[in-house]
Protein backbone atom coordinates (compact mmCIF):
# COMPACT_ATOMS: atom_id res chain seq x y z
CA UNK A 1 0.00 0.00 0.00
CA UNK A 2 1.26 3.38 -0.82
CA UNK A 3 2.44 6.18 2.27
CA UNK A 4 0.10 9.03 1.52
CA UNK A 5 1.22 11.97 2.22
CA UNK A 6 -0.24 15.49 3.41
CA UNK A 7 -0.37 16.21 -0.11
CA UNK A 8 -1.63 13.08 -1.40
CA UNK A 9 -4.52 12.94 1.75
CA UNK A 10 -5.48 16.82 0.51
CA UNK A 11 -6.11 16.00 -2.89
CA UNK A 12 -8.04 12.73 -1.79
CA UNK A 13 -10.27 15.41 0.30
CA UNK A 14 -10.77 17.56 -2.28
CA UNK A 15 -11.62 14.88 -4.69
CA UNK A 16 -14.34 12.94 -2.23
CA UNK A 17 -15.69 16.68 -1.71
CA UNK A 18 -16.14 16.94 -5.57
CA UNK A 19 -14.78 13.93 -8.33
CA UNK A 20 -15.42 16.10 -11.06
CA UNK A 21 -13.06 19.10 -10.45
CA UNK A 22 -10.94 20.07 -13.00
CA UNK A 23 -6.98 19.59 -12.45
CA UNK A 24 -6.46 23.20 -12.89
CA UNK A 25 -8.97 23.61 -10.06
CA UNK A 26 -7.40 21.40 -7.19
CA UNK A 27 -3.71 22.63 -8.19
CA UNK A 28 -4.95 25.99 -7.61
CA UNK A 29 -6.90 25.09 -4.19
CA UNK A 30 -3.30 22.66 -3.08
CA UNK A 31 -1.12 25.35 -3.93
CA UNK A 32 0.61 23.24 -6.71
CA UNK A 33 1.08 23.34 -10.70
CA UNK A 34 -1.39 21.52 -12.31
CA UNK A 35 1.35 18.47 -13.61
CA UNK A 36 1.91 17.75 -9.63
CA UNK A 37 -1.76 17.10 -9.24
CA UNK A 38 -2.33 14.86 -12.11
CA UNK A 39 0.91 12.67 -11.39
CA UNK A 40 -0.42 12.13 -8.27
CA UNK A 41 -4.19 11.54 -9.49
CA UNK A 42 -2.38 8.90 -11.94
CA UNK A 43 -0.68 7.17 -9.02
CA UNK A 44 -2.94 6.90 -6.40
CA UNK A 45 -5.04 5.55 -9.47
CA UNK A 46 -2.43 3.30 -10.82
CA UNK A 47 -1.41 2.15 -7.21
CA UNK A 48 -4.95 1.20 -6.37
CA UNK A 49 -5.67 3.75 -3.72
CA UNK A 50 -8.29 5.70 -5.87
CA UNK A 51 -10.47 2.45 -6.66
CA UNK A 52 -12.91 4.76 -9.50
CA UNK A 53 -15.12 7.06 -9.20
CA UNK A 54 -18.80 7.75 -8.48
CA UNK A 55 -21.67 9.66 -8.22
CA UNK A 56 -22.90 10.74 -5.06
CA UNK A 57 -27.06 10.68 -5.37
CA UNK A 58 -29.67 12.63 -2.66
CA UNK A 59 -30.78 9.71 -0.03
CA UNK A 60 -34.39 10.49 -1.75
CA UNK A 61 -33.17 10.38 -5.36
CA UNK A 62 -33.68 6.82 -5.84
CA UNK A 63 -36.33 5.21 -3.69
CA UNK A 64 -35.20 1.80 -5.09
CA UNK A 65 -31.37 2.01 -4.00
CA UNK A 66 -31.39 -0.59 -0.79
CA UNK A 67 -29.65 0.89 2.10
CA UNK A 68 -27.58 -0.92 5.04
CA UNK A 69 -25.92 -0.27 7.87
CA UNK A 70 -23.02 -2.75 8.85
CA UNK A 71 -22.06 -2.98 12.05
CA UNK A 72 -17.86 -4.63 11.92
CA UNK A 73 -15.70 -5.30 14.61
CA UNK A 74 -12.63 -5.78 13.87
CA UNK A 75 -9.35 -8.48 15.50
CA UNK A 76 -6.00 -6.80 16.63
CA UNK A 77 -4.80 -3.71 14.82
CA UNK A 78 -6.02 -3.79 11.61
CA UNK A 79 -8.55 -1.23 11.58
CA UNK A 80 -6.69 1.40 9.08
CA UNK A 81 -6.40 -1.71 6.81
CA UNK A 82 -9.77 -2.26 6.75
CA UNK A 83 -11.14 1.23 6.74
CA UNK A 84 -8.98 0.97 3.63
CA UNK A 85 -10.13 -1.85 1.72
CA UNK A 86 -13.79 -0.52 2.66
CA UNK A 87 -12.98 2.91 1.10
CA UNK A 88 -12.07 1.09 -2.07
CA UNK A 89 -15.87 -0.41 -2.69
CA UNK A 90 -17.97 1.49 -4.64
CA UNK A 91 -21.15 0.39 -2.28
CA UNK A 92 -19.96 1.63 0.38
CA UNK A 93 -20.49 5.09 0.96
CA UNK A 94 -19.35 5.90 4.20
CA UNK A 95 -16.83 4.45 7.12
CA UNK A 96 -17.77 5.45 10.71
CA UNK A 97 -15.45 4.20 13.71
CA UNK A 98 -17.30 4.11 16.93
CA UNK A 99 -16.75 2.81 20.60
CA UNK A 100 -18.46 -0.13 22.10
CA UNK A 101 -19.22 -3.57 20.71
CA UNK A 102 -18.10 -2.67 17.43
CA UNK A 103 -15.21 -0.97 16.14
CA UNK A 104 -16.40 0.57 12.61
CA UNK A 105 -20.28 1.30 10.58
CA UNK A 106 -20.27 1.30 7.08
CA UNK A 107 -22.85 2.54 5.18
CA UNK A 108 -23.67 0.87 1.86
CA UNK A 109 -26.34 1.33 -1.07
CA UNK A 110 -26.56 -1.20 -3.76
CA UNK A 111 -29.10 -1.67 -6.37
CA UNK A 112 -30.98 -4.82 -4.87
CA UNK A 113 -31.10 -7.38 -1.99
CA UNK A 114 -28.56 -10.28 -4.16
CA UNK A 115 -26.00 -7.04 -4.45
CA UNK A 116 -26.16 -6.37 -1.13
CA UNK A 117 -25.71 -10.34 0.04
CA UNK A 118 -22.44 -10.08 -2.35
CA UNK A 119 -21.23 -7.38 -0.57
CA UNK A 120 -21.87 -8.25 3.05
CA UNK A 121 -19.91 -11.63 1.69
CA UNK A 122 -17.16 -9.73 0.59
CA UNK A 123 -16.84 -7.69 3.70
CA UNK A 124 -17.06 -10.43 5.67
CA UNK A 125 -14.67 -11.95 3.97
CA UNK A 126 -11.91 -9.05 4.91
CA UNK A 127 -8.94 -10.97 6.62
CA UNK A 128 -9.61 -8.76 10.22
CA UNK A 129 -13.23 -8.67 10.53
CA UNK A 130 -14.21 -10.83 13.09
CA UNK A 131 -18.02 -10.20 13.46
CA UNK A 132 -20.62 -8.06 11.42
CA UNK A 133 -24.17 -7.17 11.70
CA UNK A 134 -26.19 -5.75 9.51
CA UNK A 135 -29.49 -3.63 9.67
CA UNK A 136 -31.62 -2.63 6.29
CA UNK A 137 -32.54 1.06 6.24
CA UNK A 138 -36.35 1.47 5.21
CA UNK A 139 -36.89 4.35 5.65
CA UNK A 140 -35.79 8.36 6.48
CA UNK A 141 -37.64 10.22 8.80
Amino acid sequence: MTDLDALDRQLLALLRSDGRAPIARLATVMGVSRGTVQHRLDRLTNEGVIAGFTVRLREDADAEVVRAMMAIRIVGESTGSVVRQLRGMPEVRAVHTTNGAWDLLAEIAVESLPDLDRVLSAIRAINAVEASETSILLTSV
